[in-house]
C-alpha cells in the first residue's frame, strides 16, 4: 500500500480527487505538479506540504516561486520539472494524471526508479505500451489502473484462479452525449453539446473524446496492454447508466462485474491502497435508484474512433502513438472551432494511415510518429 504519493496533473479532475483521497487516508505527498494552474498549486501546497512542486508551462515558473517564497518546498519548471515530481526520492507510488502524451517519459522515468505506477494517463500505454509494460517488469514494480474500467477489471480480476480461466474482457462506455444519434446528426453538435457529459465530470479533452467514443477505444488499447490480452479478447458495450464499471468473463462463461455509483475517488484510492480497502468518500449504491439497467451494441458506423484504435492496435508499431497524436490534435482543433465535431475520426484516420510501419519501435520512434500525425492534422486544416 502507498505510504509516500507524488501526483503529475493535482491541479485536474482525477489529482483534485486524489487528494480528496489523501486527506481521508493520510498519505504523505512528496511531490506535485500542475499545467499552469499555479493559483490552486499553491494551496494545494500549503496544505500538503510537499517536498517538490512544479509547473510545466515554464513562463508560470516565476510567479509559483514568489507564491511559494516564504516556505522550504523546492519549485521547478518545464518537463524537466515533471521528471522531477516523477521520480521524487522519498515516493513509493506516483499517480500519474496529466493528460496526453506528455505523461509518457515522466511514467518510464518514474519506473526507471522503482516507482509503482497508479495510472490514469491512458495515452502512455496507447502510444508506448510495449515499452512502458517491458520496463515495469524488468523493474519489478506494480502499474495500478486508475481509469474506471480499467480498475474494475483489476478488481474483477482478483477473484480469478490464473491468466488462463480469463476468457473476454468487457469495457462498459456511457455513449456520451450523442448516443443514438446517426452520422448526419452528429454534423450539426455544437462544441457546448460535446462538452456536456451524461454521468462523468472531466477535463475538456477527455470529454470530448467520450463523445466521440475515442477514450473507448483507447481504453482498448490500454486493455490490451494492462492486461495482456489480444483484441479479440476485448468486447465493448454501451451502458447508459455507467453503474457497471467493466466485466470480466472467465472461461466457463460466468461473468464477474465490478458495479458503484459513478465516482473516480473508488477507483483513485483502491489504486493507492491495493491490496486494502477501506471506508471511501462514495456514496453507497442503492440499486432502487436505478430500477433497469440498460446495455446496447456500439454503433461503429457512426462512432468511428473505436475501430481506428482496433485497426491502429492490430497493426502495432507506431501507429498507435499515430492515432493517439492525430487525435489530440483533432480535438484541440475542435475546441478552437478549427473543424467539426463529426471531422475528427476522418482526420485521424487519415493521419494514422499516413505513419509508418516499424516492426520494433523506439521512444524516437514514437515521439516521431507522434509528432508527424500531429503535424498531418494541421496541414489538413
Amino acid at each position: 500500500m502507498t505510504k509516500n504519493v507524488s501526483i503529475l496533473g493535482s491541479t485536474g479532475s482525477i489529482g483534485t480527487q486524489a487528494l480528496d483521497v489523501v486527506r481521508k487516508r493520510g498519505f504523505n505527498v512528496t511531490a506535485l505538479c500542475v499545467h499552469n494552474n499555479v493559483e490552486l498549486l499553491e494551496k494545494q501546497a500549503r496544505e500538503f506540504q510537499p517536498k517538490l512542486v512544479a509547473v510545466f508551462d515554464e513562463s508560470k515558473y516565476a510567479q509559483l516561486k514568489t507564491r511559494l517564497a516564504d516556505t522550504d518546498i523546492q519549485i521547478e519548471a518545464g518537463h524537466d520539472g515533471l521528471c522531477a515530481c516523477a521520480t521524487q526520492a522519498e515516493c513509493d507510488t506516483v499517480l500519474t494524471s496529466v493528460v496526453g502524451m506528455v505523461g509518457l517519459v515522466p511514467t518510464l522515468k518514474a519506473i526507471e526508479a522503482g516507482k509503482n505506477i497508479a495510472l490514469a494517463n491512458k495515452e502512455t500505454l496507447v502510444a508506448g505500451g510495449e515499452l512502458v509494460m517491458r520496463a515495469a517488469a524488468q523493474k519489478d514494480v506494480h502499474i495500478y489502473p486508475v481509469d474506471s474500467e480499467h480498475s474494475a477489471i483489476f478488481q474483477c480480476l482478483q477473484s480469478s484462479p490464473r491468466k488462463s480461466a480469463l476468457k473476454r474482457i468487457i469495457l462498459t462506455a456511457s455513449g456520451g452525449p450523442f448516443f443514438g444519434m446517426n452520422e448526419q446528426q452528429l454534423k450539426a453538435v455544437t462544441k457546448a453539446q460535446a462538452l456536456n457529459h451524461p454521468n462523468w465530470n472531466m477535463g475538456q479533452k477527455v470529454t470530448i473524446d467520450s463523445a466521440t467514443m475515442m477514450n473507448k477505444g483507447l481504453e482498448f488499447i490500454e486493455a490490451k496492454w494492462l492486461f495482456d490480452m489480444q483484441p479479440e479478447q476485448i468486447d465493448i458495450v454501451v451502458h447508459r447508466e455507467s453503474i457497471v464499471h467493466s466485466m470480466i468473463e472467465f472461461q466457463d462463461n460466468s461473468i464477474i462485474a465490478q458495479m458503484g455509483v459513478p465516482d473516480m475517488r473508488i477507483p483513485i484510492q483502491y489504486a493507492l491502497t491495493y491490496p486494502e480497502r477501506y471506508e471511501s468518500p462514495v456514496a453507497q449504491l442503492s440499486f432502487a435508484d436505478y430500477p433497469k439497467l440498460t446495455f446496447y451494441e456500439p454503433d461503429y458506423n457512426t462512432f468511428k474512433c473505436i475501430d481506428i484504435c482496433r485497426d491502429a492496435i492490430r497493426r502495432g508499431g507506431v501507429y498507435p502513438a499515430a492515432a493517439n497524436g492525430a487525435n489530440e490534435a483533432a480535438v484541440a482543433a475542435f475546441l478552437q472551432d478549427k473543424i467539426a465535431f463529426y471531422e475528427i475520426p476522418f482526420v485521424v484516420r487519415d493521419a494514422m494511415e499516413h505513419a509508418p510501419q516499424i516492426e520494433k519501435t523506439t521512444i524516437e520512434d514514437i515521439f516521431a510518429a507522434d509528432k508527424a500525425a500531429r503535424n498531418y492534422v494541421i496541414e489538413q486544416l
